[in-house]
C-alpha cells in the first residue's frame, strides 16, 4: 500500500508511529528535496522522511499522535507550502460541550488532520485536513465516537432544496414533539398522586401499574440517554446522557428493587421520579432546538431570498427556467415584485430596489440602466432586464451566507476555557455522586436517601448550558450583524471587538464619497488666472471648467493623456474633465506609476509627470509664487493637491485641485464613535492641510497625513503601541481600496466597505455591505453586546452548576426539581442569547 493511499484510509500506524503523506508545494528540484527533507527531519517526532519530486509528495513516519502543525511549519519555513483544505460535516446526537470535545479529539486523532473545531449550537465540525484525506475517513472516525457525521452541503445548495430542507428539519421537530408529549402522558399519572398527596387525597396507583408506565418511559422514551450515554462509556468519555442515564436508571432499579422485595407497598417506590426526569430533559431539549433554530433565521432568511425560477429572454421570446439553468451572460427578466435572482447590470428598465435583506438599508434604491443588482433585491416599481454578471456561489449574496456561516461555526478564544471544563466536567460529576452516596450512608441515612442524593447530583449536573453559552451568542450576534449590513468573518474578530480603543480610517471612499472632481486647474500664465470647476447643484453632476485660455485646454490635454487608462478616482476626475470640454486626448507611452507619489508618461516625446506635492519637493522643483499660494488655499479647504510637471524641462505646466465630498453621514460616525469612547485618527496620503481640514471638519481626534501606501501598515502597528497605562491598544482599521489592503492586515479588527475593491474585503474582518460610516460604530456595539451575553451565559452556567451541584449533594433538592432545573438551564442560556436578535444597530 503506498503512503497516499494509507493516509486516505486513515494511516494505520506503522512500528515505530504512524504515516503521513504530505503534498508539498513549490518543488522544482533536487536541492528543493533536499531542503524540504532537512526541515521535516529536524521536526520533533519524525522517525523517517522521504520527498518525491515527482510525485510532489514527502512520505514521514512520526510518533503516534505526533501532531500535524509542526511539519506545516517546517514546510513553510523552508520556503514551501503543505496543500490543505477544510471539511466541513454536519454532527448528528451531540447533546453538550462534552459531546464536543470528544468529536474533536476522535477527528483530531485522523492522521492528516491539522485543526478541528465543532460547534455545538450549528452541530457542525470544521476541518483543516492535507488535501490527500477523504471526507470518509473523518466521517468513520465520528462514528467511532458514537455520532453521526455527513458532508456538509454548501449553502448554494441548501438555497435551491430550501422548502423540503425546512420540511424535513419541521418532521424532525414534530417527531421530537410527539415523542416528549407521549412520555408527559405516561408521566402525568405518576406525579398527579404526588401533588394530591399535599391536599390529603390518595390517588396512587398501584405499583404494577407505576412500573408498567415507568419502564415505558425509560427503555422506549429514554432509549436514547442510554445508546448515547454507551457510546461515551466506549470511548472512556462522558456526556450529558450518560448523566442522566445514570441517574434515573439507579432510581428506576431502587423502585424495582423495592417492588420486588415487596409488590404492594407504595412507600419507598420512586418511579414517578425517573419518568419525570426523562421527560423534563426531553421538553428541554425540545425547546432548546426551537430556540437554537431561531439563532439560524438570518441565514435561512438570506437563503430564502433567491427564486426558485426565473424568466429568461431567448430569441423566441421569454422561458421559465430553474435558477440552476442560468449561465453568465443570460439576459433575465424580472417583473415588479419579484427578487432579483443573480448579480448582474441591468440592460433594460429602471425600478426602486429594496436591498434591505442584503445590505440593510431600510430604503429602496433607484436603480435605471447601466446600474447594478444583487442576488435578492426585490424589484418595486418597475419591470427590469438584466444580464447575468455572477451566478450562483460566486454571487454577493452566496458570499455574504458563507462568511455569517463561517463565523457562526468558527470557536471564540473565550471558548477554550469551556472545552477544558468540559473535558473533566462528567468525570468530576460522576465522583462527586459516588461520594454523595457513600457520605450519606456513612452518616446513616440509608441506602434509599443516599441514592436518591446522588441521582439529584448527576441529574442536575448541565454540562449542555456551559456547551451553548458562547456558540449560540456568537450565532444570535452575527445573524443580528449581517441583518444590519455588518457582516463579521470570524468569530476571533467579534470578540476582539468588543475592546477597540482606536479606529483610524482612511479618508477617500470611507469618509468622502470616493467620486473626487476636478475643482480647480491653473497655469502658470497669471492673465489667463484660475480655471475653475465648482459642483452643481446635483453632486452627482459637475459644472462645465472654463478652458477658454489656449495654455489651460493644452495643459489639461496633456494632464488627460498621462491618466488615460488609469482606475484611479483622482485620473477618472482628470479625463472627465478633458471629456466634458471637448478635449481630444493624445496617446501616451511608457506610463509609470509613482508609487504612493503620482504617475509619469511619455506625451509626444516629452516625458510628463503628475505628482503630489511630496513628490515636487522630493525632485527640488518650486513653482510660481501665485501656484503655491494657490495650494496653501486649496489645501486649506480640504482639497488635494496634485502638479503637472514637464520632467524634462523641470517645470511646472499647472496646478490640479480636487475636490472628493464628504459623505453625509461621515460627522455623526465621528460623534458616535466618540460617544462609545473610541479614539478616531484620520490617515490619508493627501497633504496635511487637506486632511486636516476634513478631521477638523468631522471632530477627528487625530491626523497621520502623507501616508504612503506602504507604511499605511506601519502607521496601525503604532497606534497599536501601549498607552500611558502600559497595555498594547486595540485598533481597528476602516478603509476601502486596495491600498488599505496591508493596513486592514494589520489591524487588530480590519473594517472594510462593501463599496470598495474585493481585496480590501479579503484582508478585513468586518465588512459593512453599505458604504455607511455610522456602521463602524455599530460593529463595535454588537460586538460589545455579544460578549457582553457570552459573559453572562458562561456565568450563569458556572454559576448554576456550582450552586445546583451541592444543594443536590445535601440532599437539598428532590430528583424531580433537579431534573427540571437541568432540562431548562440550556434553555435559559439560548433565550438569553436570542435577546441580541432585538438589536437594530
Amino acid at each position: 500500500m503506498n503512503a497516499t493511499a494509507s493516509v486516505t484510509r486513515g494511516a494505520p500506524a506503522t512500528p515505530t508511529g504512524r504515516a503521513l503523506d504530505l503534498p508539498i508545494e513549490g518543488m522544482s528540484c533536487a536541492s528543493c528535496v533536499g531542503r524540504v527533507e532537512k526541515a521535516l527531519a529536524r521536526t520533533a517526532g519524525v522517525h523517517q522522511v522521504d520527498v518525491n519530486l515527482a510525485t510532489g509528495r514527502a512520505h514521514v513516519q512520526t510518533e503516534a499522535g505526533a501532531p500535524l502543525q509542526p511539519l506545516l511549519e517546517a514546510v513553510r519555513k523552508a520556503g514551501y507550502a503543505v496543500a490543505t483544505r477544510h471539511a466541513h460535516l454536519d454532527i448528528e446526537g451531540m447533546s453538550c460541550a462534552s459531546c464536543v470535545g470528544r468529536v474533536e479529539k476522535a477527528l483530531r486523532a485522523v492522521p492528516g488532520v491539522n485543526q478541528a473545531a465543532v460547534n455545538l449550537a450549528t452541530e457542525s465540525a470544521d476541518v483543516e485536513v492535507l488535501e490527500t484525506v477523504e471526507e470518509s475517513a473523518l466521517i468513520a472516525a465520528v462514528a467511532r465516537a458514537g455520532y453521526r457525521a455527513t458532508p456538509r452541503v454548501s449553502a448554494d445548495a441548501r438555497a435551491t432544496d430550501q422548502t423540503s430542507l425546512q420540511a424535513r428539519r419541521r418532521r424532525v421537530r414534530q417527531r421530537e414533539g410527539w415523542a416528549m408529549a407521549a412520555s408527559a402522558v405516561l408521566t402525568l399519572p405518576l406525579l398527579l398522586p404526588m401533588v394530591a398527596m399535599v391536599a390529603g387525597a390518595d390517588w396512587m396507583l398501584p405499583p404494577i401499574v407505576q412500573m408498567a408506565l415507568a419502564t415505558v418511559v425509560q427503555f422506549v422514551f429514554g432509549a436514547r440517554f442510554y445508546r448515547q450515554g454507551w457510546a461515551a462509556l466506549r470511548n472512556r468519555a462522558g456526556n450529558m446522557e450518560l448523566l442522566v442515564a445514570l441517574g434515573t436508571s439507579a432510581a428506576y432499579g431502587m423502585s424495582v428493587f423495592e417492588f420486588w422485595r415487596d409488590p404492594h407497598a407504595h412507600s419507598h417506590l420512586y418511579f414517578e421520579a425517573s419518568a419525570a426526569v426523562i421527560t423534563l430533559v426531553r421538553l428541554g431539549k425540545w425547546l432548546e432546538s426551537g430556540a437554537k433554530r431561531k439563532t439560524t433565521e438570518a441565514i435561512e432568511a438570506l437563503n430564502a431570498l433567491r427564486p426558485d425560477t426565473v424568466r429568461r429572454r431567448t430569441d423566441a421570446g421569454e422561458e421559465t427556467v430553474p435558477l440552476a439553468a442560468v449561465r453568465v451572460g443570460d439576459r433575465l427578466v424580472i417583473r415588479p415584485g419579484e427578487r432579483v435572482p443573480v448579480d448582474g447590470v441591468i440592460a433594460e428598465g429602471a425600478s426602486h430596489l429594496d436591498e434591505s435583506l442584503i445590505t440593510g438599508e431600510s430604503l429602496p434604491q433607484w436603480r435605471e440602466t447601466g446600474g447594478t443588482v444583487v442576488t435578492g433585491a426585490i424589484a418595486s416599481d418597475g419591470q427590469l432586464v438584466i444580464d447575468a454578471r455572477a451566478i450562483g456561489g460566486d454571487t454577493m449574496l452566496s458570499r455574504i451566507v458563507r462568511m455569517v456561516e463561517s463565523a457562526q461555526a468558527e470557536k471564540a478564544p473565550i471558548q477554550r476555557l469551556v472545552d477544558r471544563v468540559s473535558a473533566v466536567f462528567v468525570p468530576i460529576i460522576v465522583t462527586i455522586a459516588a461520594v454523595t452516596a457513600g457520605g450519606w450512608f456513612a452518616a446513616g441515612a440509608g441506602v434509599e436517601q443516599a441514592l436518591l442524593n446522588a441521582v439529584a447530583v448527576l441529574v442536575i449536573a448541565c454540562p449542555c448550558a456551559l456547551g451553548l453559552a458562547t456558540p449560540t451568542a456568537l450565532m444570535a450576534g452575527t445573524g443580528a450583524a449581517a441583518r444590519r449590513g455588518i457582516l463579521i468573518k470570524n468569530a476571533s474578530a467579534l470578540e476582539l471587538a468588543h475592546r477597540i480603543e482606536v479606529v483610524a480610517l482612511d479618508k477617500t471612499g470611507t469618509l468622502t464619497q470616493g467620486r473626487p472632481t476636478l475643482v480647480a486647474f491653473e497655469t502658470p500664465d497669471a492673465a489667463a488666472g484660475l480655471a475653475r470647476r465648482r459642483r452643481s447643484e446635483r453632486p452627482e453632476q459637475a459644472e462645465q471648467v472654463d478652458l477658454d485660455a489656449p495654455q489651460a485646454r493644452e495643459a489639461l490635454r496633456l494632464a488627460a493623456a498621462v491618466q488615460r487608462g488609469s482606475d484611479h478616482p483622482l485620473a477618472r476626475a482628470v479625463i472627465a474633465a478633458a471629456d466634458s470640454a471637448g478635449i481630444a486626448v493624445p496617446a501616451a507611452s511608457d506610463v509609470r506609476a509613482l508609487a504612493g507619489r503620482g504617475v509619469s508618461g511619455l506625451v509626444e516625446g516629452r516625458r510628463l509627470v503628475i505628482g503630489s506635492t511630496r513628490w515636487l519637493h522630493e525632485a527640488g522643483i518650486t513653482p510660481a509664487p501665485a501656484q503655491a499660494d494657490s495650494a496653501t488655499a486649496a489645501g486649506h479647504t480640504g482639497r488635494s493637491v496634485s502638479w503637472l510637471v514637464d520632467e524634462g524641462t523641470r517645470t511646472v505646466l499647472a496646478l490640479l485641485a480636487f475636490g472628493d465630498p464628504v459623505k453625509p453621514s461621515a460627522a455623526d460616525a465621528i460623534a458616535a464613535l466618540r460617544r462609545i469612547g473610541v479614539q478616531t485618527v484620520l490617515v490619508s496620503g493627501d497633504q496635511r492641510a487637506a486632511v486636516q481640514q476634513v478631521a477638523t471638519t468631522l471632530g477627528i481626534d487625530a491626523v497621520e497625513a502623507e501616508v504612503l501606501p506602504a507604511d499605511k501598515a506601519a502607521t496601525v502597528r503604532r497606534l497599536q503601541q501601549p498607552s500611558a497605562a502600559g497595555r498594547r491598544r486595540v485598533v481597528a482599521m476602516v478603509g476601502d481600496g486596495i491600498n488599505d489592503a496591508p493596513a486592514l492586515a494589520a489591524a487588530d479588527v480590519g473594517i472594510a466597505m462593501a463599496t470598495g475593491t474585493d481585496i480590501a474585503m479579503e484582508a478585513a474582518d468586518v465588512t459593512l455591505m453599505r458604504g455607511e460610516p455610522t456602521l463602524v460604530a455599530g460593529a463595535i456595539e454588537i460586538s460589545r453586546l455579544t460578549y457582553r451575553k457570552i459573559r453572562q451565559n458562561l456565568f450563569w452556567a458556572f454559576f448554576y452548576n456550582v450552586v445546583g451541584v451541592p444543594l443536590a449533594a445535601f440532599g437539598l433538592l428532590d430528583p424531580v426539581v433537579a431534573g427540571a432545573a437541568m432540562a431548562f438551564s440550556s434553555v435559559s442560556v439560548v433565550a438569553n442569547a436570542l435577546l441580541l436578535r432585538r438589536w437594530r444597530g
